[in-house]
């Protein structure tokens, strides 16, 4: 997870569409976060260099669930880390490994088994 200047973040909020009456039409609920990855001091340079790579320079998170525009900005905020949190994550190194020793022999085993299967059904020349 990473802590954010809250400096660094830029909100815009806007009426958010669709039914919801003479609420909706006066009320800016609808949350638009931006965050300049570029020039943010909160990263350091492996951070902002894979954020960059995997997000852009400039990451924009919207909300507009909620009627309220404390709700969707808390909602944008969430939405912003997990997705910081996602493009930093970095798999470990898989280290590869080999079949057991019984599951060799199981294999054999069944590849025996089926080529016997398969030698029973031709028909001989002799027939």
């Amino acid at each position: 997870m990473v802590d954010l200047d809250p400096d660094e973040l830029e909100w815009k909020f806007t009426a958010s569409g669709g039914p919801g009456g003479q609420h909706a039409n006066t009320a800016n609920t609808k949350v638009e976060l931006r965050f300049d990855v570029e020039g943010s001091a909160s990263l350091s340079e492996w951070q902002r260099a894979r954020l960059v790579e995997r997000l852009g320079p400039v990451v924009r998170v919207v909300a507009s669930e909620r009627r309220s525009q404390a709700q969707n900005r808390e909602l944008a905020l969430e939405r912003l880390q997990s997705k910081l949190a996602a493009a930093l994550h970095v798999d470990p190194a898989r280290r590869p490994s080999k079949p057991s020793r019984s599951a060799v022999e199981k294999r054999l085993d069944d590849k025996k088994r089926q080529s016997e299967r398969k030698a029973a059904r031709r028909v001989s020349p002799d027939e």
